[in-house]
This record gives C-alpha cells, sequence and structure tokens, in this order.
C-alpha cells in the first residue's frame, strides 16, 4: 500500500469513528473495534438476538490509533469513565466536520461531561446492544437518538413510553429494555399497563402487537447485563 493509499485509508477510519460517535453518543474504545473492526459471528435471522462482542486484538490497535490521530486534530473528547476506562465523544471540530456533510452532529461535549457510575453502565450495555444489531444487519436507534426524539416514535414515544434501544427489520421492531436496577413499585405498575396495551387480553404473547403506523413490534426484551 502507498502513501497515499494509506492515508485514505485513515481518512474513511477516521470518518467511520466519527459517524458511530454521532449516533451513540460516546462509545469506549473496544465498542468502536468491534463496530468498525469487526464482523458478527450471527447474521441476521427472524428474531433479533443479542450477540457478546467479542474483540480482536488487531481491531483494538486500530481503534487505538485512529482515536490517536482524531485526538491530534482535535475531533474527539476523552474522559476516564467511572470504571477506569476511556470514552470518547464529538468534539465541536468532529462535529463540524459531519454537519460539513450534510449530517446535523453536536459536540458530545455535555453527554461525557458528568457521567454516573449507574448512567455509564446502563449507557454501555445500551450501546453494546446496538453495535451487535448493528452488524447483524439491522437498523438501530440507540439511547441518544431516542432521548433526542430522532425515532420513530418522536419525543412522546409510543403510547407514551422510550425504549432504550430499537432494533428494526423493515416495519419488525424489536424494544429492549435494559434494567440495571430493580424498578420501584410506580414504573413497575407503569411497566405493567404498557404491556398490556402493546398486548391486550385475548392476543397471543408469540404474536407481534400491532402499532398504528403499520410497525409491528415483535418482542420487548429485557437486558440486565
Amino acid at each position: 500500500m502507498n502513501n497515499r493509499d494509506g492515508r485514505e485509508v485513515a481518512r474513511h477510519n477516521d470518518l467511520k469513528v466519527l459517524k458511530a460517535l454521532h449516533k451513540l453518543g460516546w462509545l469506549r474504545t473496544r465498542d468502536l473495534a468491534a463496530l468498525v473492526w469487526m464482523s458478527c459471528p450471527r447474521s441476521r435471522t427472524s428474531e433479533f438476538q443479542p450477540v457478546r462482542l467479542v474483540v480482536s486484538a488487531t481491531a483494538r490497535r486500530m481503534a487505538q490509533r485512529t482515536l490517536r490521530r482524531l485526538r491530534q486534530t482535535n475531533k474527539v473528547l476523552r474522559i476516564k469513565a467511572p470504571d477506569g476506562s476511556l470514552i470518547y465523544g464529538l468534539s465541536e471540530a468532529g462535529a463540524r466536520q459531519l454537519v460539513g456533510l450534510g449530517i446535523p452532529a453536536k459536540s458530545g461535549n455535555d453527554q461525557i461531561r458528568r457521567v454516573s457510575l449507574s448512567y455509564f453502565h446502563h449507557r454501555r450495555i445500551a450501546n453494546e446492544i446496538s453495535i451487535s444489531a448493528l452488524l447483524q444487519g439491522y437498523r438501530v436507534n440507540g439511547e441518544r437518538e431516542i432521548s433526542a426524539g430522532e425515532w420513530l416514535g418522536g419525543k412522546d414515544g409510543i403510547e407514551g413510553k422510550l425504549p432504550d434501544v430499537l432494533v428494526r427489520d423493515g416495519k419488525n421492531l424489536w424494544w429492549i429494555e435494559v434494567e440495571r436496577s430493580r424498578r420501584n413499585e410506580r414504573d413497575y405498575s407503569k411497566l405493567i399497563s404498557w404491556l398490556k396495551t402493546m398486548w391486550p387480553a385475548g392476543r397471543k404473547e408469540d404474536e407481534p402487537a400491532a402499532l398504528p403506523d403499520g410497525h409491528l413490534l415483535r418482542q420487548v426484551v429485557f437486558v440486565s447485563n
């Protein structure tokens, strides 16, 4: 590979990392290594199933090299997470590059400024589920997009509820709930009421819930770790 080819590959890798940070908010090195440089052992099936992310040493090195280059050009921000890992978000310069390509990106400074332990693990799991689905060929709305209203349910959600991750295959939807702590009685009651709205009496549990816009909610998946 000549120098020109090498520079083009580097620019391509830089852009993929910046787009990933825009989509999912903030990511660890291993998350980016999996999403950008790994393939998934499972192809898309009729029912989405989360797959544990496995990252090779080569993929991790490529991610580290790309992130180092992006930090040198001030395209990404970096902080240490509560568990000691490093997480990365878009800087103002990185966001401007994406905006120049027609992508409505914003700096991730506010997202990574304060990361509590509980928030960190909740977003970490949501991002891992998102990456698992993306690698299997599904379309995904991650927690960052959903909280911003950038999904089919908008700010109001579906029947007043927002998922943590939404996995999509055409009109088929999988609703992901990340459970990092025990729900209080009020939240639990609201969840049960919502589930009964989606699957009213008389509808079989294995039948998808029909939504007004023609989408089919196939499953609600609870993930604890």
